[in-house]
C-alpha cells in the first residue's frame, strides 16, 4: 500500500485514543509530527512513538521542531533547555555540531527520528521576530557553514534533518502563521543571499517550503507555486523529499483540502498538517492523495540515511559544548 502524501500532527494528547489509532491505520500518513501537547515524560513519549508506528504497521518517520529557544517541544526537567540558535551562532561550527548531536540523541532516545532543523533563512535587520533568533546568521556563508554543522550533528545521532524554509524566509516582515508575507527583492538579490544556503546544502535528505510570495517571481506563495518548486529543484538543486510548511497556517488561501491539493499540484512531495481533529484531517488526506513515484523515491533515499546513532559520550560532548558557548551565554 502506498502511504498518503501527508505528515500528520493532529494528535490531541500524550496517548493515542482508539479513534486516532483507527484513523491513522486507515489514512496511512507517511509520517507524524509531535508537539508540546504530546510530550510528558521520556517513557510516555517512547510509548506514544511506538503506538504511532504500530498504527500504520511500519517504521514511519516521526519528526518535531526542536530548534531551541522558543521553538522547542521537549523541555526541562526531562530534556535540555537550549538557547535560541542565533544567540549562540558566534560560538562556531563545532559548537553547533555538538548542540545538534546532543539534541538528536535526546530525540532518538524517545523514538523521534527527525528534527525540523536547521533553519537556513538568512536573518536581516527587519526579519519578523517570530523567526529572527531562530536563524543561524545574517550572511549566507555563515548560515551555510553552521547549517551544515547542525545537519551533520543530527545525522550522527541517527536523526534526519529538515532544512527550512525553502527557498528563504529571512526577508519576511510578517508572520506567516497569521498572513502571507510578501518579499519584493529582485531575483539577483534572492539568488545571492536567500537561496545561497539552500544551494550549499542541497544534498540534504529533506526540506520544508516557505509560505511566502516572492513578487518578482510568481503571484502564488512558494508552497503552492509550480514555478517556485521548480526553482527549488532546478536552480537550488534540491532533489530531496520536500514537505510543505504547516498548511493550517493562515498564509495560504482556500480551505485546508484546497491548500493540500494546490501544494501537491505545485510539486511538493508531502503535505504537513499540524493541528486538527480527525474530521479536519480526513479531507486533507483525501486531497493530498497517495505519494507519487518521485516522492516515494525521495522518501526511500531519505530513510536510507536514518542510521543507528553514533556511540556518544554525552557528558563529554555537553561539557565541550558548554565550554565553547560560555562566552555567548
Amino acid at each position: 500500500m502506498t502511504p498518503s502524501a501527508t505528515i500528520l500532527g493532529g494528535i490531541a494528547g500524550t496517548t493515542l485514543t482508539r479513534s486516532e489509532r483507527d484513523f491513522f491505520r486507515s489514512a496511512d500518513p507517511w509520517g507524524f509530527i509531535l508537539f508540546a501537547r504530546n510530550v510528558d515524560s521520556p517513557d510516555q513519549l517512547r510509548r506514544l512513538t511506538g503506538e504511532l508506528r504500530e498504527a500504520v504497521g511500519r517504521d514511519a518517520l516521526i519528526t518535531t521542531d526542536q530548534e531551541g529557544g522558543r521553538v522547542q517541544r521537549l523541555r526541562a526537567p526531562h530534556w535540555t533547555e537550549w538557547p535560541a540558535p542565533l544567540d549562540q551562532a558566534g560560538a562556531g561550527a563545532r559548537a553547533m555540531w555538538l548542540r545538534y548531536a546532543l539534541i538528536g540523541a535526546e530525540l532518538r532516545d524517545v523514538g523521534i527520528d527527525s528534527d525540523c532543523a536547521p533553519t537556513l533563512d538568512v536573518a536581516q535587520p527587519d526579519t519578523h521576530p517570530f523567526l529572527r533568533n531562530r536563524c543561524l546568521g545574517s550572511d549566507p556563508e555563515t548560515v551555510a557553514t553552521l547549517g551544515r554543522a547542525a545537519a551533520d550533528g543530527l545525522l550522527a545521532a541517527g536523526v534526519l534533518p529538515v532544512m527550512k524554509h525553502m527557498p528563504g524566509h529571512g526577508r519576511a516582515i510578517a508572520d506567516s502563521h497569521h498572513g502571507l508575507p510578501m518579499v519584493t527583492a529582485d531575483p539577483a538579490d534572492l539568488e545571492s543571499l536567500d537561496f545561497a544556503p539552500f544551494r550549499a546544502l542541497c544534498d540534504l535528505p529533506m526540506g520544508m517550503t516557505a509560505h511566502i510570495r516572492f513578487t518578482a517571481l510568481d503571484d502564488a506563495p512558494a508552497t503552492a507555486s509550480a514555478r517556485m518548486i521548480a526553482l527549488i529543484r532546478d536552480r537550488i538543486g534540491f532533489d530531496g523529499l520536500l514537505m510543505t510548511d504547516d498548511i493550517t497556517m493562515n498564509a495560504l488561501a482556500g480551505s485546508e483540502p484546497e491548500r493540500a491539493r494546490a501544494s501537491i499540484a505545485a510539486g511538493c512531495d508531502l503535505v504537513l498538517h499540524c493541528n486538527g481533529t480527525i474530521a479536519e484531517m480526513e479531507p486533507v488526506v483525501a486531497a493530498a492523495g497517495p505519494m507519487s513515484p518521485q516522492a516515494r523515491r525521495r522518501a526511500a533515499a531519505a530513510l536510507a540515511l536514518r542510521r543507528p546513532p553514533a556511540a556518544f559520550d554525552r557528558a563529554a560532548l555537553m561539557a565541550e559544548w558548554r565550554a565553547l558557548t560560555a562566552a555567548t551565554a
